[in-house]
């Protein structure tokens, strides 16, 4: 855990009291993070709350403390402005689940009222600068404005509730003339008394016994701004042995037997009025939907049963990238307090690869061209997968090194890992064919590698320049077919190119063809090299996927 910082008593709202703020927000939710874990029924029963609000928390501290190392560079974050926004900005990118996602707009909301003081008095009474006090009630108060704002169907008795209890009091002991400590020792008491009351406004909760999950977290982060303004601990901690007495809750499996079965999350580079259009187009296709951010980055979080058309969405909408689908099934197993017994993990290199995957029950990673694959994220995919025993799928040799980092991190935490070390995305997907979760580990995974191994790759790629390749010198623009890595044809046509590879491919044999198509790619390819296959291979299938965004033009599998 981060090194926790000690806190002083100030009136002062500045870069330091909310790096500090930050530090205790994040030890306090690293504290009662499996504790708020246990008590997640809603929206849905998967035990990961405590988990979300930690690592968004986590995310968000890295990026303030990076911002304060800039000091030694000459470009510290000497107004509370630059540490707000790099506060904010830190768990909008790191953002996890319904309420870690909520979490980075409540930051947000903070962000924009601290980070931008009013150069003319916002109010009749006022005659300079609002005093500090007033300061951070307005921020508070901004930050549940802007957070039921995001959610696109608001639910009381959540953390929601749980925030507008603590904007309301903190406006009121603003009011009565109240310093910083003053204002957020009101918000956090309102914030407690409210968290109390959400198991009568909430009826899963009520049926369970326990309090909000995620008004659990936001109490922590709220007790850690009294204690970083006041120099003072909370009396309590937010789960005390469990905020109320909890009885074995009821089987997620049979709780949530009707709701969607995936979680899509992803980051979105888009306009204000794309994500206007994005929002009606997701609430149709699925429930508990949030969308934060602003300024052109956005993360979206959202529950479907279709995940490749939740992606799709947000691909017509603008850029989506860092993609994250988890299915419930895995997460429900978790809510019992069982981890599942195997999964499979998989690195994939586009969209429409990432979503047929995860519609195959495994968790993916996507990876864009060029973008080196984080350690921390791989890990935190395996961590996702809550299994005891997980198949790690690189897709590229390039990939090989993060995958064995992060399986290292996980033996650690006692996952047994077995990195399967595939090439290509379609060996991947000949791996992840044979998958057999009910054998033992060992045969699994000596059947997967199997399977990769037997399986050969290519792809067809466009030249950015000229070069010199294995099939001779290519020029910017030529057609490139690889073969197993190797440059093996140079040509001037995609499909009369991806012929020649596969006849070379299908000349040692071969009972499968496995295509998957790039974004721009025509269906007519696809057909034209089906026939192909069947005019000069009768023995041999031919099965057709789309990568989607970030996939290759074509990349070829033969088993």
């Amino acid at each position: 855990m981060p090194h926790e910082l000690q806190p002083q008593a100030t009136d002062e709202l500045d870069a330091e009291a909310v790096r500090t703020w930050s530090s205790l927000a994040l030890a306090a939710l690293g504290r009662a993070r499996e504790d708020i874990d246990a008590i997640n029924v809603y929206p849905v029963a998967d035990a990961d709350t405590g988990t979300n609000l930690y690592l968004t928390a986590e995310s968000a501290d890295l990026a303030l403390t990076e911002a304060f190392a800039k000091v030694t560079e000459g470009t510290a974050p000497t107004s509370l402005d630059q540490a707000v926004r790099a506060w904010a900005h830190g768990a909008l990118l790191g953002a996890r689940g319904n309420s870690g996602t909520i979490l980075a707009q409540l930051l947000r909301g903070v962000a924009d009222v601290l980070g931008e003081q009013p150069d003319e008095p916002e109010r009749p009474d006022e005659t300079e600068q609002p005093v500090p006090g007033r300061l951070l009630a307005r921020a508070l108060t901004r930050a549940a404005q802007e957070a039921y704002a995001a959610v696109a169907h608001p639910v009381e008795g959540t953390m929601l509730t749980v925030a507008g209890a603590a904007a309301r009091a903190g406006e009121a002991a603003a009011a009565a003339a109240g310093n910083p400590a003053a204002v957020a020792r009101a918000a956090y008491d309102a914030a407690r008394a409210a968290l109390a009351e959400t198991p009568g406004q909430l009826a899963a909760l009520g049926r369970a016994g326990v309090v909000d999950a995620g008004g659990c977290g936001l109490v922590a982060v709220l007790g850690a701004l009294w204690q970083a303004l006041s120099g003072q601990a909370p009396a309590v901690e937010p789960v005390p042995g469990r905020a109320v007495p909890v009885p074995q809750p009821p089987d997620p499996c049979e709780q949530e037997a009707d709701g969607p079965a995936y979680e899509v999350v992803y980051l979105l580079e888009a306009s204000e009025e794309a994500v206007g259009h994005l929002r009606e187009r997701l609430d149709g296709l699925g429930d508990s939907l949030v969308v934060v951010g602003g300024d052109g980055l956005w993360n979206v979080h959202v529950h479907v049963d279709d995940p490749g058309a939740a992606v799709e969405a947000g691909v017509v909408a603008g850029r989506p990238y860092r993609i994250r689908i988890t299915h419930f099934g895995d997460e429900r197993r978790r809510a019992r307090g069982a981890r599942a017994q195997r999964a499979v993990v998989a690195v994939v290199p586009g969209e429409g690869l990432a979503a047929l995957c995860g519609e195959a029950g495994a968790t993916t990673v996507l990876v864009r061209p060029g973008e080196p694959l984080a350690v921390a994220e791989l890990a935190d995919a395996i961590r996702r997968a809550h299994a005891r025993e997980v198949v790690l799928l690189p897709g590229g040799a390039e990939l090989r090194p993060a995958a064995a980092a992060a399986a290292e991190q996980a033996r650690v935490d006692g996952v047994r890992v077995a990195v399967i070390p595939t090439r290509s995305a379609v060996q991947g997907l000949a791996a992840l064919a044979v998958h057999d979760p009910d054998g033992t580990f060992d045969e699994d995974v000596v059947a997967m590698t199997a399977a990769a191994g037997a399986t050969r790759y290519g792809e067809l790629a466009v030249a950015e320049r000229q070069s010199f390749t294995s099939a001779g010198i290519c020029q910017a623009g030529d057609v490139l077919g690889l073969i197993d890595g190797d440059v093996a044809v140079i040509g001037s046509d995609l499909t009369e190119t991806a012929e020649a590879v596969l006849e070379r491919m299908l000349g040692s044999g071969g009972e499968l063809v496995t295509l998957v198509l790039g974004p721009e790619v025509p269906d007519a390819v696809a057909e034209r090299l089906e026939a192909y296959v069947l005019h000069g291979h009768l023995a041999v299938d031919t099965v057709t996927y789309r990568g989607g965004r970030y996939s290759a033009p074509l990349l070829i599998g033969v088993e």
